[in-house]
């Protein structure tokens, strides 16, 4: 109790977190990161840590009450984009995170999910068809499938979470899933990379220290009720109110970064290409009829 009352701010803050990382494709560590690293003056390095240890917890918690609730979860795309986000991870982590500052970071994980939302939005307001698993599965599904697992456990490698909106992205746009199912799958997906990226972080990185610790116990034991409620919360929505909560969510995501990020010129200069690239991309995914339900 005591480490609570120390620590209330991590603990307010990952009430919020961890209900959204259950009942959406943005993890926990979406909310963490940013309050962490800009209102609670955590270093970027603490933030990424801590997001990965939580999210361990509370989204495997919630993969449980998945599970248990029978969700249907596309499991072809957990063991593919798994398989991608482990090397993702590892290499987020040595390779690309010591050469990025924590403001270019987030910056580049809201352009990328902005993107999203505004691809998303033009469709939810659309008549729309889906399926309710992948109706082509061959490999050429295996390596689109793989190397959006590899981009997402990149992202997640950096900043703590995004293999799970990657994926997400990808499920929607370009496989039409059902957003009932590619919601839990993502869910999964962050979870298991969680695990792995914690691990990672403590047996070869060292990056699990008495604070982080201290922030990890202040919030487990809201994060284990939280992100199951927040798992059966998304079955009780249909797939128009998911994509809306999750557009509404990102477009927080935006103001808070364009309000406490300082937006100086390498960031603009680096954000704005990649928010055009992928806008680019998850239009095209939008385009292709390949994977439209027949009939």
């Amino acid at each position: 109790m005591d480490i609570i009352q120390q620590n209330w701010p991590v603990t307010l803050t990952m009430i919020f977190g961890s209900f959204i990382a259950g009942a959406t494709s943005e993890g926990g560590g979406a909310i963490a990161f940013p309050v962490f690293t800009k209102v609670l003056n955590i270093s970027p390095l603490d933030a990424k840590v801590f997001s990965l240890a939580i999210q361990s917890v509370g989204m495997t918690a919630a993969s449980f009450t998945i599970v248990v609730l029978r969700v249907p979860v596309e499991w072809r795309v957990v063991r593919w984009a798994s398989l991608g986000g482990l090397f993702g991870v590892m290499f987020g982590l040595v390779f690309i995170a010591p050469l990025l500052t924590a403001d270019l970071l987030k910056m580049l994980f809201t352009a990328m999910v902005v993107s999203f939302a505004l691809t998303l939005t033009l469709l939810t307001w659309k008549q729309r068809v889906y399926n309710n698993s992948l109706c082509i599965y061959g490999w050429r599904e295996r390596g689109i499938i793989l190397f959006a697992g590899f981009c997402g456990g990149l992202m997640t490698g950096l900043v703590g979470n995004g293999i799970d909106i990657l994926c997400f992205s990808l499920m929607v746009l370009l496989f039409r899933l059902a957003e009932k199912v590619a919601t839990p799958t993502s869910v999964v997906l962050m979870a298991l990379n969680s695990v792995f990226g914690f691990v990672y972080s403590i047996l070869v990185m060292d990056g699990f220290t008495p604070v982080v610790q201290q922030y990890w116990l202040s919030a487990v034991p809201v994060v284990i009720i939280g992100a199951p409620l927040g798992a059966y919360f998304c079955t009780r929505l249909n797939n128009k109110t998911i994509a809306i909560v999750l557009i509404s969510l990102i477009m927080i995501e935006l103001v808070s970064s364009l309000m406490i990020i300082p937006l100086t010129k390498d960031i603009i200069i680096i954000s704005l290409p990649v928010f055009f690239v992928f806008s680019i991309i998850y239009y095209q995914m939008s385009g292709n009829k390949r994977y439209c339900p027949k009939g």
